[in-house]
């Protein structure tokens, strides 16, 4: 379900918001100013899906760096600027496709007001964007002494009014915090309240482990309840991470179709093989094709034709050999060693 009532916001020709599906992004963790680098990172992001890439722009070279950047990749780019207003306007005039700022931290209204008239001048979008980490002072005492939900979403529509107040409203709204359940009810509160499309997302959530849990949980809440337009799992670790998640929890809720998803077993005492290391092999082998399957690996011959007989694909192990099941029939027997080519092969030569 997409909440389809949102503005339609246009990111170097990437529209999130309205009908439009939702898009995934990442943040790259390389230094900006390191164009190599980061063309490096957000090709492999791109190739692992990513729709819309952020880079950190704190320094003037970083902002510089953009116009080159942007030159070597294919998906929309955005800058993230704090403080700096001067930063802003480089990264537009360089040609970042959109900004992240928080206008509370920017400066006095005329800073403000140069950098929305820079954005109408170029049409560039602007993600307005409140952490928990980052309310005001003012806000968390008026709401008991600590930070709310509420207190966050008052300081978000307090900064879209502002830039409203300069006759612009291409705007995404971006209202995080790292306490999940906090996260929830900030954008129930939200998605009632305005109509400007919403990225959504766990801030701060942790590594692969806690992270994926953290953002899976949040996440999921929010877009069953239609609430998100664009999104982004947020993870100490590499980047291409960030995406396989986003993919996955979207395929999960039924949001978005294609790549193939892998269920395994957990195994148990009839296993004999290493079912452990031939899942994760498989789960990394099936990154690279674009099939909307579901794929089963099954620790035993017992139960496995069985178990994966809603997928469309599957392999059981047993003592020193494995089955190559399709749509829960046996397809041929083949030796241990075997079963991943024999996977892939089919893989390979797919077709319904």
């Amino acid at each position: 379900m997409i909440r389809e009532n949102t503005k339609v916001i246009s990111i170097g020709g990437c529209c999130i918001g309205g009908k439009n599906p939702i898009a995934i992004q990442s943040m790259c963790n390389t230094k900006t100013e390191d164009v190599k680098s980061t063309v490096a990172q957000i090709l492999a992001l791109e190739e692992a899906g990513c729709d819309i890439i952020r880079v950190a722009v704190p320094t003037m070279e970083a902002a510089e760096a953009i116009k080159a950047i942007k030159k070597q990749i294919h998906i929309p780019l955005v800058g993230d600027i704090h403080f700096d207003y001067r930063l802003a306007i480089a990264a537009m005039e360089n040609g970042v496709d959109k900004i992240r700022i928080n206008p509370g931290n920017i400066g006095s209204a005329d800073r403000v007001k140069a950098v929305v008239d820079m954005a109408k001048a170029h049409h560039v979008p602007i993600r307005v964007g409140v952490n928990s980490g980052s309310l005001e002072k003012p806000l968390i005492e008026k709401y008991g002494g600590h930070v709310t939900a509420e207190g966050i979403v008052e300081s978000a529509l307090d900064k879209v009014r502002m830039i409203e107040d300069y006759d612009y409203d291409q705007m995404v709204i971006s209202i995080k915090s790292s306490d999940v359940m906090m996260c929830i009810k900030a954008h129930e509160l939200i998605a009632r309240q305005t109509d400007y499309p919403l990225h959504v997302g766990i801030t701060e959530s942790g590594t692969l482990i806690s992270g994926n849990i953290k953002s899976a949980v949040g996440l999921g809440i929010m877009l069953n309840e239609g609430i998100g337009n664009t999104i982004r799992v947020s993870l100490t670790g590499n980047p291409v991470e960030e995406i396989k998640s986003a993919k996955l929890i979207l395929r999960t809720l039924g949001l978005r179709k294609g790549g193939i998803e892998v269920v395994s077993c957990p195994t148990c005492g009839r296993t004999q093989i290493d079912l452990i290391g031939l899942a994760n092999q498989v789960e990394n082998m099936v990154q690279g094709y674009d099939l909307d399957l579901k794929v089963a690996v099954m620790g035993c011959v017992v139960n496995g034709p069985g178990e994966a007989k809603e997928a469309d694909l599957g392999i059981a192990g047993g003592k020193g050999e494995g089955l190559l099941i399709r749509k829960g029939e046996i397809v041929k027997k083949v030796p241990e060693s075997e079963l991943l080519a024999a996977l892939k092969d089919t893989l390979d030569n797919w077709s319904e």
